[in-house]
């Protein structure tokens, strides 16, 4: 138990440190520019911090090496984004409001999950309503979106590299959550009538 306590505190202490990082960065950036983009994607990591330090615990933790890797990579990689002095690819307002999008996505389904929400793949109890009813990883749908948008914003070769590598990760996260998850007889029932991971119609 105490090996269990002290690993979730270095994750809530290790979460809280990227993110401060990101916020220096993101903040200084709209002190200058005057660009909302980079502020929707700080509030979409700041609810990773509430969420982390209130969450319960889990049923069942996924403690594989797979599982920490894209765990580590995923959540590692977006406070690691920086903004540049390259020019967005479209107007800040045209990414601010798909941002926006990827924002509300995001927020509704972490409040769908409440305390269930966590870092880990892991069972916290499962979740089938609000924009679960659609998809079965929404807040992974959001990331995806706020991350492109931010991209497209700041694209420069380091942010290029860390949303390839950071996405990539994520969606083999949700893919190793539904693994963890599929030893449970309601997660099965539920994935009968929501067939999609991400994207409805595509993946």
């Amino acid at each position: 138990m105490l090996r269990e306590a002290t690993r979730d505190l270095a994750a809530r202490a290790l979460v809280a440190s990227l993110f401060a990082l990101l916020s220096i960065n993101l903040l200084a950036d709209f002190l200058r520019t005057g660009h909302i983009t980079g502020l929707l994607l700080l509030v979409s990591e700041a609810l990773i911090v509430i969420l982390t330090v209130v969450r319960r615990r889990a049923q069942i933790i996924d403690r594989s090496t797979a599982a920490a890797v894209t765990t580590t990579l995923s959540i590692v990689g977006p406070p690691l984004l920086r903004a540049g002095q390259t020019p967005g690819l479209l107007p800040d307002m045209v990414t601010a409001i798909v941002s926006a999008v990827g924002l509300l996505l995001v927020i509704g389904g972490k409040m769908t999950l409440g305390r269930s929400f966590g870092i880990a793949p892991a069972n916290r109890g499962v979740v089938a309503r609000g924009p679960y009813m659609i998809v079965r990883h929404p807040i992974y749908a959001g990331y995806l979106i706020t991350h492109v948008a931010f991209l497209v914003a700041q694209p420069t070769p380091l942010n290029l590299v860390i949303v390839a590598v950071a996405d990539t990760a994520l969606i083999a996260r949700a893919l190793i959550e539904e693994r963890v998850l599929s030893t449970d007889v309601q997660y099965r029932t539920y994935c009968q009538r929501v067939a999609w991971h991400l994207v409805p119609g595509v993946f």
